[in-house]
């Protein structure tokens, strides 16, 4: 305890001293970045986030110190490069109104043209996705994140999770709030492209529940968008939401942690691509095309035990009777992992069941290791054939989950949980 004590002071003497010099020189602009060196958003510079800064001087992306919001040129790893651009605006004070991030002509232009989505993640508009401000405001969601979690580069590209904390939905024909738990899987390439996956559940003003899972993508981050898939009541003042054509905006605020959906409907919105009018998103060769069924399994058996699972779960949240079957999600709420990994698991995500005949089970969730790294999970399938597949990144000791193959046992029912043993496949 005290040799840590004594690193951080000496960590925060070395701060004061590279503030010191970087003042003198004045080598470093005072211009605010992308992201504020302002840690703790009292809207001036000061010693209070240099000492933010030093409990994680060191971290990189993937463990448990890491923060995002801490890594100002975002290279995934909290080091010298950060304490500088802190030294460069140290005593400014911080305007609450962000500078966005500029595009050029180029980009500005592509903005407003078709977007044809990569062949492997065509978002259920395969022949093109228009600007959403193009169509009419439907609605609007408004979300908090709970937590940021920056994997690195993983099988399919540069992982990022948001967890949402909470959220509330706004529109002349529907109002409610965005349950906690949500996930927003963001997918960034190494030539810029990016690919999202939102699985969010909403709870309207009068009791009902719809699920909502959107694929999204874009050729460059300044033009993000979205195509909403409501599940919604089939009867009832909401299955106008099963049928409709919808395209939305997506704007994060990660200084703030907050999430902002908005929704167009975009029916009335003549779609001809050409070469003139649209933009055709490309992924680099170097990474695998992320799936979004989850795997089948084809002539394999149980092996060797792997891990077992103890899944907190929560109540039930029914949309009932819906366009593709009768729909059930149940959030996950923790638990633990034993046998070759030892993990928590994060309460985040959730079962979406299909109880149609077959019912099919399709758990999307997270665990944290005992040192720190993040795995993305998902468990789907027919009961007695369920197939886990895991995310994590590339260049720690868990990327072998990314290509091996494993199997799992149907959920063991329990009070408050579940559990389920993993195993490896063999043919």
């Amino acid at each position: 305890m005290k040799n840590n004590r004594m690193y951080g002071l000496l960590f925060i003497s070395f701060v004061v001293m590279t503030i010191i010099t970087v003042s003198f020189i004045q080598c470093i602009s005072t211009a605010a970045g992308t992201k504020t060196p302002d840690l703790n958003g009292d809207k001036v510079v000061n010693m209070a986030d240099v000492i933010l800064l030093a409990g994680a001087f060191n971290a990189v992306s993937g463990d448990g110190k890491y923060k995002a919001e801490y890594d100002l040129n975002v290279d995934n790893a909290i080091n010298m490069a950060d304490v500088i651009i802190i030294a460069g605006q140290f005593n400014t004070i911080i305007s609450s109104t962000s500078t966005p991030t500029p595009t050029s002509p180029q980009q500005t232009s592509d903005n407003e043209k078709i977007l044809i989505p990569h062949k492997s993640w065509t978002c259920g508009m395969a022949d093109g996705i228009p600007k959403p401000e193009s169509g009419s405001l439907v609605l609007e969601a408004n979300m908090k994140l709970e937590q940021i979690y920056n994997l690195g580069k993983t099988q399919y590209g540069e992982r990022q999770v948001f967890v949402i904390q909470s959220g509330t939905i706004t529109s002349t024909k529907i109002s409610g709030s965005i349950m906690s738990g949500g996930l927003d899987l963001q997918l960034e390439l190494s030539n810029g492209a990016m690919e999202i996956e939102q699985l969010l559940m909403i709870k309207t003003s009068d009791g009902k529940y719809i699920f909502l899972r959107s694929a999204g993508t874009a050729a460059n981050k300044n033009d993000i968008r979205i195509v909403p898939d409501f599940e919604a009541p089939s009867s009832g003042t909401y299955s106008w939401l099963n049928s409709g054509k919808y395209v939305a905006r997506r704007v994060v605020d990660l200084s703030a942690k907050t999430m902002k959906i908005s929704v167009y409907d975009v029916s009335g919105v003549t779609i001809k691509p050409d070469s003139t009018n649209s933009v055709i998103v490309t992924e680099p060769t170097d990474v695998q095309d992320q799936p979004w069924d989850y795997r089948k399994a084809i002539s394999e058996r149980n092996g060797s035990q792997f891990i077992v699972e103890t899944v907190g779960i929560g109540a039930s949240q029914s949309v009932g009777a819906s366009k593709r079957g009768n729909r059930n999600v149940i959030p996950i709420t923790g638990g633990s992992v034993t046998g070759k990994i030892t993990a928590k698991i994060l309460s985040a995500g959730a079962d979406y069941q299909n109880l149609s005949n077959p019912m099919t089970i399709d758990a999307r969730y997270l665990w944290q290791t005992n040192d720190g790294e993040i795995i993305i999970v998902r468990n789907g399938g027919q009961f007695g054939s369920l197939v886990p597949t895991f995310e994590v990144r590339a260049d720690s000791k868990y990327s072998y989950l990314n290509n091996t193959l494993y199997l799992s046992s149907n959920p063991g029912t329990g009070a408050g949980s579940v559990t389920i043993t993993f195993y490896e496949s063999q043919k």
